[in-house]
């Protein structure tokens, strides 16, 4: 394998990835870090803030949760995507 770039490309930064090796060696690493872990894991989520708050039940797909931003997460309807009790950055909970 090839050595990184001073972008990070030339190497993978995901424990585990659905996209195809040569994609994920071709990017920068400050993409490949935005991209949601449930796609690509490179465990940057916490500090990218695309996490899901889903405390129950969720008819959404799990990559579509880490990529929503959090005031859509708020507004879609607990029977969808449940995020009663959920803590948001902004400091509100879910109901």
């Amino acid at each position: 394998m090839s050595s990184a770039n001073e972008h990070g490309q030339g190497v993978s930064h995901a424990k585990d990835s659905q996209l195809p090796r040569k994609a994920q060696e071709a990017v920068p690493s400050s993409v490949e870090h935005k991209v949601p872990d449930a796609l690509h894991d490179t465990g940057s989520n916490q500090e990218t803030g695309k996490v899901s708050h889903a405390t129950g039940d969720s008819v959404v797909p799990k990559t579509l949760q880490e990529g929503l931003p959090e005031k859509v997460e708020k507004v879609v309807p607990n029977a969808i995507h449940d995020t009663s009790g959920a803590k948001f950055s902004d400091g509100s909970v879910g109901k």
